[in-house]
C-alpha cells in the first residue's frame, strides 16, 4: 500500500481530467467525487476507477468532455434535465445544487437527469444537500447496462441501481446511507477478483448455490444476488432495484435496462432531490441529533459515522492507495505529462 495526502490525491485527478479537456470547475468537482471513495475508504469507488471507468468514457467518445447540460423541462419544484453526456462526477453534484436552490423556495427540489454517464459514489452527491442543511436524496441506473437477473433467474435485467440518503445530524456526523440494491456492487466483486481473494458467501449466486469466486462474475458463472439474499427475502432487493429503475430511468426517458439491447452504461439516468426541512417546521435540527444520539447511545454506528471518521483521518493522515492502483496513477501522469501524486 502507498499512503498519498488526500488534497494531492485530488489536484493530481483534477489535473488528469483537465488533461482530457474537462473544464477547470467540472474536472475539480470530478475529482473530488471521484476521490471520496477513497477518503471515506471505499476504495473500489475510487481512482481505481479512474483507468477502468472514467478515462475510457472520455477516450472513446461515450462521455462528453464539453457537455452543456440542457434544462428540458422547469416546473419550479420540479426540473428535466438532459446530461448531454457530461461526466456523472460533477453532473450529477449540479444536479443536486440546483434541487437544494429549488428547495430553499419550495420546500422541495426534483432534478430528473437523462442522458448521463456513471457518477461514482452516490453518497457524495447526496451530501451536498446536508451542506445547505437539506435531506439529500440520490438515485441512479445503469442505462443500457444490465448485470442482475430477477431473482429466479432468467436473462440480466438491472443495472446494481444505487441510492444514497443523507441527512444532517446536528453536531453529529451526518446519516448518510449509500448502497447498490444488489448485495454487492459490480466494484467491490471486481476489487476482490484484482487482489486474488475471495468474497463473502451471498455476494454472488453459480448453479450449485453462493459463489465465492469473484471471477466468476465476469467468466459468466455467477450472478449478483439481490439485497435479501439468499432466500425469498431477495425478492425485495430486486423490487427495490425495480423502483430505482422507475424513479431514476423511467421517469427522466433515460436507458431502460430491461428494454436495452446494448451492454454498455450509456444513457444513465439519475433522480436527485433535495427536502429542506426548515421550510416545514422548526426544530428539525435538534431532533436529528438526539435521533442520532440515541442510536450511537444504543451501541450502534449509524451509516455516515464511520465515513466521517474515515474522512477525518483521511485528511490528516493520507489515504491508502493500493500498490498496482498507484502504479496506475504514475503510468497515467506520465501519458498525460503531469505530477503524480507524491508517496508519503
Amino acid at each position: 500500500m502507498t499512503r498519498v495526502e488526500a488534497d494531492d490525491l485530488i489536484a493530481f485527478t483534477t489535473a488528469v481530467f483537465r488533461a482530457h479537456r474537462l473544464p477547470e470547475a467540472d474536472a475539480r468537482a470530478s475529482a473530488e467525487a471521484l476521490c471520496h471513495g477513497d477518503t471515506t475508504g471505499t476504495s473500489s469507488h475510487g481512482v481505481a476507477n479512474l483507468t477502468r471507468i472514467y478515462l475510457p468514457l472520455l477516450r472513446s467518445g461515450r462521455a462528453n468532455p464539453d457537455a452543456k447540460p440542457e434544462r428540458l423541462v422547469d416546473r419550479g419544484p420540479t426540473l428535466l434535465v438532459d446530461g448531454d453526456r457530461a461526466l456523472g462526477l460533477w453532473l450529477a453534484g449540479a444536479a443536486m445544487d440546483l434541487a437544494t436552490i429549488r428547495a430553499a423556495d419550495y420546500g422541495v427540489g426534483v432534478v430528473s437527469v437523462r442522458n448521463a454517464t456513471h457518477f461514482g459514489c452516490a453518497g457524495h452527491h447526496a451530501l451536498r444537500a446536508v451542506e445547505r442543511g437539506m435531506i439529500g436524496l440520490v438515485l441512479a441506473n445503469c442505462g443500457h447496462q444490465r448485470i442482475a437477473p430477477a431473482p429466479v433467474g432468467g436473462p440480466e435485467l438491472l443495472g446494481t441501481n444505487p441510492l444514497a440518503v443523507a441527512a444532517p445530524a446536528g453536531r453529529r456526523p451526518p446519516f448518510l446511507l449509500d448502497m447498490s440494491t444488489t448485495t454487492a456492487p459490480t466494484g467491490k466483486v471486481r476489487a476482490a477478483a484484482r487482489a486474488g481473494e475471495r468474497i463473502p458467501s451471498g455476494w454472488l449466486a453459480g448453479p450449485a448455490g453462493p459463489e465465492t469466486d469473484p471471477a466468476a462474475l465476469d467468466a459468466g458463472t455467477a450472478r449478483l444476488t439481490w439485497l435479501g439474499a439468499p432466500g425469498p427475502a431477495e425478492h425485495k432487493g430486486f423490487g427495490l432495484g425495480l423502483a430505482v429503475e422507475v424513479l431514476a430511468a423511467l421517469l427522466p426517458g433515460a436507458g431502460l435496462g430491461p428494454l436495452s439491447t446494448g451492454t454498455e452504461d450509456d444513457d444513465v439516468g439519475f433522480f436527485v432531490m433535495a427536502l429542506a426541512p426548515d421550510t416545514l417546521r422548526d426544530g428539525f435540527t435538534e431532533d436529528s441529533e438526539a435521533l442520532f444520539s440515541a442510536v450511537a447511545g444504543a451501541g450502534a454506528q449509524y451509516p455516515g459515522e464511520p465515513e466521517s471518521l474515515r474522512t477525518r483521518q483521511s485528511h490528516a493522515d493520507g489515504v491508502w492507495i493500493a500498490d498496482p492502483v498507484f502504479h496506475e496513477l504514475r503510468a497515467v501522469a506520465d501519458e498525460c505529462g503531469i505530477r503524480p501524486p507524491t508517496a508519503l
